[in-house]
């Protein structure tokens, strides 16, 4: 039996889509977003935090890891451009990469705020 192939969003639909993903953009029939690190060992944790991911999806995007900057780029290569799928895991790995313990309620307060110590350098920073 085949496997499903999903069917391709429309350039509206696309544009409504990332209206809720800021951050995200549509770049080369991709959906593109760039992380800023605090260097080498947090570039390598957010790519296996988002290999994680992409792996219990099934879905696997295409990432550029630089020293200080991870970048991720969503296809559903098998039909040719973006899906629900791609929206999906990009909604998946925004929530989990731009999870800030100590800005919610809860005994978490997240990693001190010095230099040594960051990780994902946030949108809010």
């Amino acid at each position: 039996m085949p496997a499903h192939t999903p069917d391709l969003l429309t350039d509206a639909q696309i544009c409504e889509k990332l209206a809720q993903l800021p951050g995200w953009t549509l770049a080369d029939n991709h959906l593109c977003r760039s992380y800023k690190t605090a260097g080498w060992k947090a570039s390598l944790m957010v790519v296996n935090a988002i290999g994680h991911l992409a792996e219990a999806a099934w879905h696997h995007p295409d990432l550029h890891l630089s020293y200080n900057q991870v970048t991720v780029k969503l296809q559903t290569h098998s039909s040719g451009g973006i899906t629900m799928m791609d929206f999906e895991l990009a909604h998946k790995i925004e929530a989990f990469i731009g999870w800030q313990p100590g800005t919610e309620p809860g005994a978490l307060t997240g990693t001190p705020d010095e230099p040594r110590h960051r990780y994902v350098v946030y949108d809010s920073d």
